[in-house]
């Protein structure tokens, strides 16, 4: 894996063998290139300590601290978000590195209900590599998973109901089924109102997680339910894993639903890449 961004004139000079001349190089901004950007260029495998700490959420602010929430999503050269209803044959060993530790720095990870049928999403597991970071940070053993439904129409029998480290979260509506919610609960899950209706509704659904000390927020879809978070405005940061594949078909992309009124702009504010994938880290400008 390679640091393709902040660019510099190191980028594009590599020698073979992944040496450099590092002699009077300097960067775009016509700061010296130091070893340690060399170091960030040579194509290798990077450690967990590496990766989180390139991916690391920002510094809280004074006082209570704002949430944070951001998306990991993997995406084909022509935009397909998932291949024959799954996303793992256009991931990579790399991807699936960088998808475990996001989730080890997380909270929380809000998923929504069609992803979790579709994916068989288990609970998140604890990581040794991970357990002093998370427990100096405050956190437990590992993030929780919160489920976006309206419906509630979840197999209460999958490990992610019957057993998670932390009990898994439900977000849904006021007006959803009594019945359902009570199985739920019953089931061991943890269930929160985050809408006036049957739907949920994005904004109140981050602050019920924030309500509860969960401000390093994560969501890996599925599309529809990015989309909402768009629409909403409530998305701070896109983890975008780009895979050299080609699908053609009619797969999603990454965000589906209406278009919001105007584009969305997001600043580039790191890149990676490792044999074709590219691993880009997109904020809110």
């Amino acid at each position: 894996m390679r640091r393709l961004f902040p660019v510099t004139e190191e980028t594009a000079a590599q020698a073979p063998g992944g040496t450099t001349e590092r002699e009077g190089a300097r960067g775009v901004a016509g700061a010296r290139v130091t070893d340690a950007h060399v170091a960030a260029l040579v194509d290798r495998e990077w450690t967990l300590t590496e990766l989180a700490a390139a991916y690391a959420y920002p510094e809280p602010a004074p006082g209570t601290p704002r949430p944070w929430l951001r998306a990991n999503m993997v995406s084909t050269l022509d935009g397909a978000a998932q291949h024959e209803g799954r996303s793992q044959p256009i991931s990579s060993a790399s991807d699936m590195r960088i998808f475990g530790t996001l989730r080890a720095l997380a909270d929380v990870i809000v998923v929504g209900a069609e992803t979790v049928r579709q994916e068989g999403y288990r609970p998140a597991r604890a990581r040794a590599e991970f357990a002093a970071a998370r427990e100096a940070a405050g956190q437990g053993p590992a993030a929780a998973i919160a489920v976006v439904t309206a419906s509630l129409e979840l197999d209460l029998s999958l490990p992610l109901f019957t057993s998670p480290l932390v009990p898994t979260l439900i977000l849904t509506g006021a007006g959803a089924d009594a019945d359902r919610i009570a199985a739920a609960e019953k089931a061991g899950a943890k269930v929160v109102i985050a809408g006036e209706g049957a739907g949920v509704d994005p904004a109140r659904a981050v602050g019920a997680l924030a309500g509860l000390g969960h401000t390093r927020l994560l969501t890996e879809g599925g599309p529809r339910l990015l989309g909402q978070l768009i629409a909403a405005e409530v998305l701070d940061e896109l983890c975008l894993t780009l895979s050299p594949t080609l699908t053609a078909g009619d797969a999603q992309r990454i965000a589906g639903g209406p278009p919001v009124a105007v584009p969305h702009r997001f600043e580039l504010a790191s890149l990676l890449e490792e044999a074709g994938f590219l691993f880009g880290r997109y904020r809110r400008s």
